[in-house]
């Protein structure tokens, strides 16, 4: 596939469930019922996904969602997730703590946003919802974006170049979390491009990552596994003080994403050194 094909595909398929997601984030917000997420544009994408892969004669398991490797990828990416959050978490009850607040932990669902949170509740219910829209949000962003962007765009580019593709890509998918807010006049125009431009960047950073795991492993577990616990653990376990909640989860999310990306490069640097080595000793 040419270079000018290539990005056309990408950008029509990208543009297409862009429409989508917007037409539901404004309209249908699905995340603002019980269902607690966006979720009817993600099941569009999945069918999007089908649909080409039908086309190009590839399977699920040519993008990354291949039985070997499952238990790995997972036991590789909580670790991930549960590190990076575990120290996040810390440093937020850190600067808590010296702003002379009281903070706790307090287990409920809502769902994921820096600007608008619309809660569901602590039941068992909430949860298994939250979870299962968790699963379909992860399974369609990951195929979409660490799995067909990227294989389509290593036909015709170096896996850097496409990585740094789908994750703009992804960057740009998350702008739309601004929409609602500004529409309803609870952030002003400057405020919505600063978030704007900082979910890029975040989003940007984490499926960066991603893209390494996928690289590295060869399959899109290990990403696909730090994603659902990131997005879950985001849902559901709040930091509450006095003063309200989740006051600093910026700083949280922030840190998380750079731990996480920093501890993927370290890891692959030391396998390109292992590699290096191998290559010298024979």
């Amino acid at each position: 596939m040419e270079k000018r094909k290539t990005i056309s595909v990408i950008s029509m398929m990208f543009i297409l469930l862009m429409i989508i997601r917007v037409i539901e984030i404004i309209f249908v917000k699905t995340d603002q019922t019980w269902v607690g997420e966006n979720i009817l544009h993600k099941i569009c994408c999945i069918l999007l996904v089908w649909i080409a892969l039908d086309m190009l004669r590839l399977h699920w398991s040519d993008l990354g969602f291949s039985k070997k490797g499952v238990f790995t990828g997972l036991k590789y990416g909580l670790a991930l997730g549960i590190s990076t959050f575990f120290l996040s978490y810390v440093a937020e009850f850190i600067v808590l703590f010296v702003m002379g607040k009281h903070p706790s932990l307090r287990f409920y669902i809502t769902n994921f946003s820096l600007t608008q949170t619309h809660t569901n509740g602590a039941s068992l219910l909430a949860a298994i919802v939250c979870m299962i829209g968790n699963i379909v949000n992860v399974y369609a962003e990951e195929g979409l974006f660490r799995g067909l962007f990227c294989k389509i765009g290593t036909q015709c580019y170096p896996q850097k170049t496409a990585n740094i593709i789908q994750a703009l890509l992804f960057g740009i998918w998350h702008i739309t979390n601004v929409i609602n807010p500004l529409l309803d006049g609870s952030m002003h125009i400057a405020m919505a491009v600063f978030m704007g431009i900082g979910y890029i960047l975040l989003s940007g950073i984490l499926a960066y990552e991603w893209g390494m795991c996928a690289a590295l492993s060869g399959t899109l577990w290990t990403g696909a596994s730090e994603h659902l616990f990131n997005n879950f653990i985001s849902n559901s376990l709040h930091t509450v003080t006095e003063t309200g909640a989740d006051e600093w989860m910026v700083l949280r999310i922030t840190l998380s994403n750079m731990l996480s990306l920093l501890f993927v490069l370290v890891i692959s640097q030391k396998n390109i050194q292992n590699k290096w080595r191998i290559q010298k000793e024979k």
